[in-house]
């Protein structure tokens, strides 16, 4: 019986995907614990360790009460997600979403955004990992380190979807360990020899003289950015075996799971240093690990640092990136669609799209700035999170009229803090990454018309819609 319902569940998927115009072609295999999983090892459950330091002086040492408000701030756009995944249950993720749900056309430049944030992550990440494992080891040039975490994700996510999540669970799992491992350590440092503040204080968590408006809004800027990574989830849709039910719980599960394990970390760490004016602000996180447990714990945290960011986060954003690809190429709206689109016989994965993806993540990690590549990734991945949010009130408002009481929280509201709160964070940005950003979506808007003869044809699946 247990075989029939998964087989039944199947079959109702495939039908939902040929109803929207296309064939499933991918394999089946996701879970709703596969997908959490993949969520929580995007945006890194140890991501601190990067911004401690300068998170701590940026926030008089209130990192955690900073990452609850990155949370507040993303779950209005995470619902969004969760909204338009039960009604597109498709691979293209914010592309299929804004394409289906506002316009084919300016679904197709909201893709080109999404994309350069999500190809730009893996060279960024490949690029990081490089230069810390270069500091131990400098005898091997970066440029070999990148192309073997670069070469490892691409074999990875082209073999198909089971072993990728295989792989994000091993993962997850030494993350998780480390954590553990630092949060024993730091309890017995001040919980039992009485070091750093000698227990509980609420002072990481809320100092009322410093909170106010100001304060909450350079919060969610810096928020904000630190939990990129979470949408993620939706690039699934095609390989999930119950995508309507399980692919928006997940996107919002993952992001509140990871808040927490943000802030519970965080907190015991400023216990532990509270006096965050003396931080390294690149090794804040690595020194304090290193006064509580040692060595030993040190050395573990980078090296699991450099597997988690090189490896396992750059695997989950290259998967997710060969997929919006993939889709895109298949409405035939990119350059060598005919070679992107097509999907392995064998690993049933969008196998041409990964190796391209691996390819320019290693030419964009030796030639582009980091900084270029960081200001790319914040516009493209917030420009396309606030056209989302406009995509939900729209399509469900207006479109499907859906406006008694709980139509207008769900679709109306609930959407609109989102774009607001984004938007905020989005005017916040300095000329050179409107200059970047904006470079990167004119080109994609010549690219648009060329492909769509002046925007005159919209991709065959959708000339009935």
């Amino acid at each position: 019986m247990g075989d029939m319902k998964v087989q039944t569940g199947l079959n109702e998927n495939g039908s939902a995907l040929t109803n929207l115009g296309y064939k499933q072609e991918l394999k089946r295999a996701l879970t709703m614990k596969d997908l959490v999983v993949y969520g929580l090892i995007t945006m890194l459950p140890i991501a601190p360790i990067q911004v401690y330091g300068m998170l701590a002086h940026e926030s008089s040492g209130m990192v955690p009460l900073v990452y609850l408000v990155g949370i507040v701030a993303m779950v209005f756009t995470a619902l969004s997600y969760s909204q338009m995944s039960k009604e597109f249950p498709i691979a293209g993720s914010v592309y299929s979403y804004v394409q289906r749900g506002l316009n084919p056309h300016v679904g197709f430049a909201t893709g080109w955004l999404i994309a350069v944030d999500y190809i730009m992550g893996p060279a960024l990440l490949a690029s990081f990992s490089a230069m810390w494992l270069n500091s131990i080891f400098p005898a091997i040039p970066t440029y070999l380190l990148i192309l073997l975490f670069l070469f490892i994700n691409t074999f990875i996510n082209a073999r198909g979807i089971s072993l990728t999540a295989r792989t994000n669970l091993v993962f997850l799992i030494m993350e998780l360990s480390v954590l553990a491992v630092f949060i024993a350590c730091t309890i017995k440092f001040v919980f039992v020899d009485g070091n750093g503040m000698g227990g509980f204080s609420l002072a990481p968590l809320i100092q009322p003289d410093k909170v106010n408006l100001e304060f909450l809004a350079s919060a969610a800027s810096i928020a904000v950015l630190g939990f990129l990574g979470f949408d993620v989830i939706s690039t699934l849709s095609e390989e999930v075996k119950e995508p309507r039910k399980t692919v928006g719980r997940a996107t919002v599960f993952s992001l509140v799971a990871i808040g927490m394990i943000f802030m519970v970390q965080t907190y015991l760490a400023s216990l532990a240093h509270p006096n965050y004016q003396d931080l390294d602000p690149d090794m804040a996180y690595f020194d304090i690990a290193r006064e509580v447990g040692g060595d030993l714990l040190y050395y573990l945290f980078i090296i699991i640092a450099v597997a988690a960011v090189g490896i396992a986060n750059a695997l989950a954003i290259q998967s997710a990136i060969a997929r919006i690809i993939y889709s895109m190429s298949r409405d035939n709206l990119l350059p060598f669609a005919g070679i992107l689109g097509k999907i392995h016989p064998v690993y049933k994965t969008p196998f041409n799209a990964t190796i391209f993806v691996g390819i320019v993540s290693f030419f964009v990690a030796l030639f582009v700035s980091i900084e270029t590549i960081i200001k790319l990734v914040n516009f493209g991945a917030l420009t396309s999170f606030m056209m989302l949010n406009l995509t939900v009130i729209i399509y469900f408002i207006f479109k499907k009229k859906q406006r008694d009481p709980k139509g207008l929280l769900l679709y109306g509201l609930l959407p609109l803090l989102g774009f607001s709160i984004i938007f905020f964070v989005w005017s916040g940005f300095d000329t050179m990454t409107y200059v970047v950003g904006g470079s990167w979506l004119a080109a994609g808007i010549i690219l648009g018309a060329v492909k769509s003869k002046g925007y005159r044809e919209v991709p065959p699946t959708m000339r009935d819609l």
